[in-house]
């Protein structure tokens, strides 16, 4: 019987959470004393919390019973109600960041990235400096790629490319003359945008269609994430002034815009436009060359930047920078003359392979 007693209190208090034991017990202590003086030979009536009343004797040990119960389940709530308190909040993890990120920044570690832990070295042991790209990202310039190379126009798109790209040129040179300084961070603000679009517009059309791209997204990719490593590295040499940053910003949202257009009205207009700007490019930085070579521009040290993206020597110089620099611009104007080139035969991109890794 006390088994079922205590049995039946359990359910009221956890059931009925509403129904506080204090008050439960109070009642039950109550109705004891009453029908005790009364001496009534009638059970009383206590309902089970299931479904109905009950013929229990509800005796003195019984209410003793309860009383042991409210006091070690008050006893645990209380202790819940402690370890609550003490509770820590999750730990954090402090990477601290240098000039490439600024400052320190404190990072919650319950992600179960822990970046404060990585050890990212370079070949001679020394740490990593760079949070924007990693070792595995970096490469070798392959410097024996022909930047005199040029694609004649064959056909009316060809012809209309040249000519818009002919044009956009005028006002380059009226405003930047011969500051290749300026220039190549201007020019690199808008090189960097063809290939994000491409590899945009390519992804959104292969999970539109349920097909594969050819590698075409991870290549484009790989040309605005090279172009945009150029700009940071010319952020190194170069500061722009004010008006310079609101004329890139201008610039950019005219150009993405027009790009977008362009691409989804016509890719293979769109890429023979890209592979003109890249022979333009490679025309500057040549002339950005010459002007290093006949003492106009100061050969100063490389930035630590592009020592680490380029794989350069520790002595190396500004004409180094350019160098390389010019050379991917080629490699990406043969990405995007071999992409027109394969709209102009009546085929989608993904039946040719995408030159991965090629510059």
């Amino acid at each position: 019987m006390k088994q079922l007693v205590a049995r039946t209190a359990l359910r009221a208090l956890l059931v009925r959470g509403r129904v506080n034991s204090n008050m439960f017990t109070r009642c039950v202590s109550t109705a004891y004393v009453v029908k005790h003086e009364k001496e009534a030979e009638k059970p009383m009536l206590v309902h089970d919390c299931c479904g109905g009343f009950g013929d229990f004797n509800i005796r003195s040990e019984h209410v003793s019973l309860l009383g042991r119960f409210n006091l070690g389940w008050r006893r645990m709530c209380s202790a819940s109600a402690t370890e609550k308190k003490d509770e820590k909040p999750p730990t954090m993890g402090t990477v601290k960041k240098d000039h490439n990120g600024g400052g320190s920044v404190a990072v919650p570690s319950y992600w179960g990235i822990e970046t404060a832990k990585m050890k990212i070295a370079r070949k001679d042991g020394s740490k990593w400096p760079w949070n924007s790209f990693m070792p595995w990202e970096t490469h070798q310039a392959d410097l024996s790629i022909d930047v005199k190379k040029h694609h004649v126009p064959k056909n009316i798109a060809d012809k209309v490319a040249y000519v818009i790209v002919k044009l956009l040129r005028i006002p380059t040179d009226m405003f930047f003359q011969r500051r290749y300084g300026c220039r190549a961070m201007m020019l690199e603000t808008v090189a960097a945008v063809p290939g994000m679009v491409g590899g945009m517009l390519l992804h959104l059309k292969s999970i539109r269609r349920f097909e594969h791209s050819g590698s075409w997204i991870k290549a484009l990719l790989e040309e605005a994430e090279n172009e945009r490593m150029h700009l940071m590295t010319m952020m190194e040499l170069v500061r722009p002034k004010w008006h310079e940053r609101l004329l890139v910003i201008l610039v950019q949202g005219v150009f993405f815009s027009s790009f977008f257009a362009c691409y989804v009205a016509s890719p293979r207009l769109a890429h023979r436009i890209v592979g003109y700007l890249e022979e333009e490019a490679i025309h500057s930085y040549t002339e950005f060359l010459k002007d290093i070579d006949d003492g106009k521009i100061e050969n100063v040290k490389a930035p630590a930047i592009a020592i680490d993206y380029w794989g350069l020597p520790e002595d190396a110089t500004l004409k180094d920078v350019v160098t390389v620099i010019r050379a991917d611009e080629a490699h990406h104007r043969d990405v995007n003359h071999f992409a027109s080139d394969i709209r102009n035969q009546g085929k989608e991109l993904r039946e040719a392979a995408a030159p991965i890794g090629y510059h």
